[in-house]
């Protein structure tokens, strides 16, 4: 998957919840720039570390994250 859609899936997700950047970085426990540059597209390759964090904190799998399911 590319990170331009990786992007736009995470933003789209989180728009879904209703919920701020800085209110899914805080849930997720990771720098509100990491997820930032993340969504703008800058940060291409995200550790799986942070994309676990990031799904569980918008309560969806990986799978679904990546666009999978």
């Amino acid at each position: 998957m590319s990170s331009i859609n990786l992007d736009k899936r995470i933003k789209e997700l989180r728009k879904k919840l209703k919920m701020s950047q800085d209110k899914l970085a805080k849930k997720a426990d990771i720098p509100f720039s990491t997820l930032a540059k993340i969504e703008g597209g800058y940060t291409p390759n995200p550790s799986i570390e942070t994309l676990i964090k990031i799904s569980d904190a918008l309560g969806v799998g990986i799978d679904e994250l990546l666009g999978r399911k």
